[in-house]
């Protein structure tokens, strides 16, 4: 499998379905219409709706009988960025290479536009026709505690008051577990929850989603310090510029690496037991240690 393209591939999938579940920019009143679709359409590898249709193809099922749950994930992730951006929290200026949502339409606008597409998202969540009635019920709540003060929300609050502290490794590893690795998770199963797994199944993406949401976000970090500017789509810096909780910053470039490693390895450990129809999870490891965006 050429990974790039297959994630490619599908990412243009995932955004034809964005374009088609957005509002139109034109539908009153427009501006936070315009607002949600510039974040949404301005880009990303738009890998958590690809884990979404993954994990429902890990246990035999369709990617396209998932694709309005994919989307959904894609729209929480959004919402969350466009709120870590305001000033209020990280306070960056670039995203994907441009202007952030609050530089454009303004910090009203712009959290208007992350709670409008949280909203939205669960509206998906919940018109989504793939598995049963009660699976349906399973997804719209792994989702609201993800993206709740038990996964994304909680990992966001305690990253904002460890910004300029020192930190410990459990506190660390709490921030990019649920900051980061809450959103992993609840893509992988939601596909798989849809798509009628059994429950050692999900436990098995579980643990895989976990491991590989805390190697992508220890790559992030080392991203920030030794990316390309124009690769990465932001300031080289920027986490150090804000004191933000980091691995390099808690244990140095190399421990970093080795640590992304490690859990690269423990997520592919995880899915072991699982076929051919998960060479596009495996796969996702490798690109994750691998990338320089």
């Amino acid at each position: 499998m050429n990974f790039k393209e297959e994630l490619k591939k599908r990412a243009k999938i995932v955004e034809e379905a964005l374009e088609r579940f957005l509002p139109p920019s034109t539908v009153f009143p427009p501006l936070i219409h315009q607002a949600m679709r510039y974040s949404v359409m301005g880009g990303g590898k738009r890998i958590r709706p690809s884990l979404v249709m993954a994990g429902a193809e890990a246990v035999g099922g369709s990617a396209a009988s998932v694709l309005p749950a994919a989307c959904a994930v894609e729209l929480i992730h959004v919402y969350s960025l466009i709120h870590d951006d305001l000033p209020a929290m990280d306070n960056d200026d670039y995203r994907r290479g441009k202007l952030t949502s609050h530089k454009v339409y303004g910090e009203a606008i712009a959290v208007l536009a992350g709670d409008a597409l949280l909203t939205l998202a669960f509206q998906l969540l919940a018109e989504n026709k793939a598995g049963r009635p009660e699976d349906t019920l399973k997804v719209i709540r792994e989702a609201a505690l993800g993206a709740g003060t038990k996964g994304l929300i909680g990992g966001q609050v305690v990253d904002i008051f460890s910004t300029g502290e020192e930190v410990d490794e459990v506190t660390l590893e709490y921030i990019h577990r649920n900051k980061t690795g809450a959103l992993y998770r609840i893509s992988v199963r939601t596909g798989a929850i849809l798509a009628g797994a059994r429950q050692d199944q999900l436990e098995a993406l579980s643990r895989y989603a976990e491991h590989l949401g805390l190697a992508f976000q220890i790559k992030d970090d080392i991203l920030d310090l030794v990316g390309e500017e124009k690769i990465i789509g932001k300031p080289v810096g920027s986490d150090l510029k804000n004191k933000k909780a980091t691995y390099p910053a808690l244990f140095g470039l190399e421990n970093s690496r080795e640590k992304a490693s490690r859990e690269c390895a423990r997520a592919l450990s995880a899915i072991s037991g699982f076929g051919k129809e998960a060479d596009f999870l495996r796969s996702l490891v490798n690109f994750v240690i691998n990338r320089d965006y």
